[in-house]
């Protein structure tokens, strides 16, 4: 098939479905406007595909409120081979696809590593060619999936084409490869017009075609088609319609020209797609079958329906053609027409597709319609389908009279919305509330909901409405007012800054006040009590406070939902505590059973908590491997980019990477940061502290540290106390050095780990007289190597040794000063390292030249798959452990092995 003007997209596919042949894996989304020629396109790739296996689905508009419907026409093929997935993803994808009854909602993240597992093990046999054209029509919740499974391939023989319109505000596929189309040039516009008429056409109007349909091949061979219907030659070029509504006019005097029987079948057809022809012929009802077969040969000839044969679905050619179907039918035509596909549709098989046929017959209240749709959400949210969920009850809500019915169902479509990771449609929802009813719990439930939605799209004011809710639910409520108020901190303290005149003192004074819940108090009592006491009380007495819910959440089941949700406040615990144990187990346990769930939501926290918990350990490259785990999953999530990118910055600090540390700083920290306030900030700070102590710049990193100092932020004021007293002992500010110390001294007092002593004995000894620091960094030095902390104890043996060199004792500063150049070396912290060999040649010692470690050559995903592949695991297990394929890992790990030089995973631990 010849396509007119797009010889190079053509090109550019059929290259990618030559790579896969190869082994490589390609994802393209063919975009641009309706008739522009997406499908062609597809349709030209798949025939020349023809060593691949070709799956393939249309996006259907009347399934888009249908969840997983799509997924499951693209997989039908595949499904007999379920039984070799895990047994996790079998379930996920069965609960899904309604195979199996539903215990839980299965994660949809889970469902796309099942769908990457099938279409893997596929490929393996045959490469695969895997197509959905009219994407922006596929049910929210297939959508999803696929562009999940988009952005985990890489070389498993696979080709993943979209066909899509532009893209909105919640568009999953977004950030994507995309192939974009345009308009034909003039020439080649001119050249699809000659050959689509036989009749001379006037010079003039020929141009003037050409410039109205700006090069839309639909519209050429459309307008052209008139000239040999004998139209008048500017028929449809005096209307100053957009194009596509042009087209829709030019379809619907079409349908007019036919008799009445074809005119019902093709109003029933774009009243449910057409899947089931069966249905269709049910729906009509009143023609026979041979009536049927005559209306359905009569619209394929005038081409607005697709030839098929017995076992097709029924399609229209083009999407358009069905919008000006159903668009040109009245509104009491087109509810009687979906009253008969009501009475059509199995009750029991199919009762969702009937319940929304019912709504969409209906133009009144009507509450058992209502109560049908409302089961049909409840049934979709079992199943997983949270947009599927918000659909129903947007549609009961429609068909519910203003009053709290009705605010109830739009805040419930609302809040599935929000579950289903989609901000701006929850938005549209909440707007459409009926206000003033005064019914407070109403209002609380939905400052509720704007206050999550504020956090996912990074706007502020977040945590005031959360305070309101939280003040409202308190007497009616308690339960719901203690986990709002617990939202309230998470938001302030890990998403934004509090803003709007609010302060954490303020909520944590709420939270204090706040009735306990009777009953065993929950993680979530647990971690509000702890912060309340440590934001609004002091640090010492909120000691008890966090261990206890530390413990909770180290005891608790990992997968518990509770757990689960404040996994990240936990985490921040542990890091406040100086625990250094807690926090590595906290991230290995639930990093783990988020793995095993698939919940990509707790691991992309437990992939931070591991990358901090490394990065302090001094083990740089495991935390590069972890950092990028985190950021990949972040993508898939469709996480905002922009801080996930930067969350690394301490790592940065750390390798005293002075580009990308200042770079991240000036994202998340600088003047113009779009987000001004919250965890992202603080570990921004930190990192320029690290940065600069690293790079004897005391005075830059005395300033940030004393910013920090001042603010005091929970998690972050206390890691920051020694790095502000050894600036400041540097700086001969005895004042600053001394405060800092104070609260230093009080807060690892409280606390007692081994981390907090130990840098707490080094930072009294940069203070103390000769007398009493040798032995106070011997202390620090001896309890602190009893710890993984290998950064502390570098970090100590370097002051030491500075320590002993100005005393001039330049044997035994040898002795701490190479050993602190080694530690930083092997952990790559470049600023560090220089310090550290610059004092060592003011000692007398040069320091031993090494080659540093050739792992810094790895890609972030090589170095995953590296560091998961030098514990001993096997491919299949480190695929489950990346959400990749196995072909994926097999493939990383002969380019890690070209680049290390090396034959054998037993030298992986060697050479990382």
């Amino acid at each position: 098939m010849y396509l007119h003007g797009r010889e190079s997209e053509s090109a550019e596919l059929e290259g990618l479905v030559r790579n896969a042949e190869s082994g490589l894996s390609a994802v393209r989304i063919v975009r641009g406007p309706a008739g522009i020629g997406k499908t062609a396109l597809l349709e030209d790739v798949i025939a020349a595909a023809s060593r691949l296996r070709v799956m393939r689905v249309a996006g259907v508009e009347v399934e888009q409120e249908l969840g997983f419907a799509g997924l499951h026409r693209l997989l039908l093929p595949l499904l007999g081979e379920r039984g070799r997935l895990p047994a996790p993803q079998r379930a996920a994808l069965e609960t899904a696809f309604g195979i199996q009854a539903v215990t839980a909602p299965p994660d949809r993240f889970l469902v796309g590593l099942a769908t990457l597992t099938l279409l893997a093990d596929a490929a393996a046999d045959r490469p695969l060619l895997a197509v959905c054209d009219d994407a922006h029509w596929l049910d929210r919740e297939s959508l999803q999936v696929l562009a999940f499974v988009a952005r985990r391939l890489d070389a498993e023989s696979i080709v993943l084409l979209f066909a899509a319109r532009d893209d909105d505000a919640d568009d999953d596929l977004h950030g994507l490869p995309e192939l974009r189309l345009t308009g034909l040039s003039e020439p080649d516009a001119a050249e699809l017009l000659a050959s689509s008429v036989t009749a001379d056409i006037d010079k003039v109007i020929a141009m003037r075609l050409l410039t109205e349909t700006a090069g839309n091949p639909l519209a050429i061979l459309e307008l052209a088609r008139s000239f040999g219907e004998g139209a008048a030659a500017e028929s449809g070029l005096t209307d100053p319609l957009p194009l596509d509504r042009r087209l829709e006019a030019r379809f619907l005097r079409r349908t007019r020209g036919l008799d009445e029987a074809t005119q019902d079948l093709l109003l029933v057809l774009a009243a449910d797609a057409g899947n089931d022809p069966e249905l269709i012929r049910r729906a009509v009802g009143s023609l026979t079958t041979a009536a049927f077969d005559t209306a359905l040969e009569q619209a394929q000839r005038a081409e607005l329906l697709s030839p098929t044969t017995s076992s097709d679905p029924l399609r229209f050619r083009h999407p358009l053609i069905r919008s000006a179907v159903y668009g040109g039918a009245s509104a009491v035509r087109r509810r009687q027409v979906h009253a008969a596909l009501a009475e059509a549709v199995d009750p029991v098989r199919d009762a969702d597709r009937r319940a929304w046929h019912r709504a969409a017959a209906t133009d009144r209240p009507d509450e058992d319609v209502a109560a049908e749709l409302e089961a049909a959400a409840a049934r979709a949210g079992e199943r997983g389908g949270y947009l599927a969920q918000a659909a129903f009850l947007h549609r009961a809500a429609d068909i519910t009279p203003p009053g709290p019915p009705r605010n109830g169902r739009l805040l419930a479509a609302a809040g599935a919305a929000l579950t289903a990771g989609a901000p701006h449609l929850a938005e549209q929802l909440l707007d459409k509330l009926t206000p003033d009813l005064g019914i407070p719990i109403l209002d609380a439930y939905a400052m509720r909901l704007r206050g999550f939605l504020n956090v996912m799209l990074g706007r502020e004011g977040a945590v005031p409405l959360l305070f309101e809710a939280a003040r409202i639910f308190r007497d009616a409520d308690p339960r719901t007012a203690r986990d709002t108020l617990l939202e309230a901190f998470d938001a302030a303290i890990v998403v934004a800054r509090i803003g709007d005149g609010m302060s954490a003192l303020r909520i944590a004074e709420a939270a204090l006040d706040v009735p306990p819940v009777p009953g065993e108090p929950s993680i979530a009592d647990l971690l509000l009590s702890a912060h309340a006491q440590l934001v609004g009380r002091d640090y010492v007495s909120a000691v008890p406070l966090m261990r206890r819910g530390l413990a909770a959440m180290l005891t608790e089941r990992a997968e518990d939902g509770d757990a689960a949700r404040w996994f990240l406040l936990g985490v921040l615990l542990a890091i406040e505590l100086w625990d250094i144990d807690a926090l590595g187990r906290c991230a290995q346990r639930y990093g783990s059973t988020a793995r095993g769930r698939g919940a990509l939501r707790m691991l992309q926290a437990a992939t931070h908590g591991a990358a901090t918990y490394e990065l302090l350990c001094g083990r740089l490259t495991a935390s590069t491997a972890h950092f990028a785990e985190f950021k990949d999953v972040a993508a898939a999530i469709g996480a905002d980019l922009r801080y996930a990118d930067s969350s690394d910055v301490l790592l940065h600090g750390w390798r005293g990477d002075e580009a990308r540390t200042v770079a991240a700083v000036a994202i998340q920290a600088g003047p113009d940061a779009e987000r001004p306030g919250g965890l992202q900030v603080q570990l921004a700070r930190t990192a320029l502290v690290v940065l600069r102590l690293g790079q004897c710049r005391y005075t830059e990193a005395e300033e940030t540290a004393t910013i920090v100092f001042d603010e005091d932020p929970p998690h972050f004021g206390n890691i920051v106390l020694p790095d502000l007293i050894e600036a400041a002992v540097r700086n001969n500010n005895a004042t600053a050095a001394d405060r800092a110390l104070t609260r230093l001294t009080d807060r690892a007092g409280a606390s007692e780990t081994p981390w907090a002593l130990g840098v707490l004995a080094r930072s009294r000894a940069l203070l103390a007289d000769d007398a009493a620091a040798e032995k106070l960094y011997l202390e620090a030095l001896s309890v602190l190597e009893q710890t993984p902390l290998t950064t502390e104890v570098a970090r100590t043996h370097l002051l030491y040794g500075e320590w002993l060199r100005r005393r001039r004792r330049r044997g035994d500063a040898r002795h701490h000063l190479r050993t602190a150049h080694e530690l930083f070396l092997d952990m790559g912290a470049a600023a560090f390292t220089e310090r550290a060999r610059t004092e060592l040649a003011g000692a007398g010692e040069r320091a031993r030249e090494r080659t540093p470690s050739s792992s810094y050559d790895l890609t972030p995903r090589e170095l995953q798959v590296a560091h998961l592949a030098a514990t001993g695991i096997t491919n299949q297990q480190i695929a489950a452990e990346l959400f990749l394929s196995t072909a994926t890992v097999e493939y990383h790990l002969r380019k890690i092995f070209r680049k290390l030089g090396i034959t054998s995973r037993r030298q992986l631990p060697h050479r990382m």
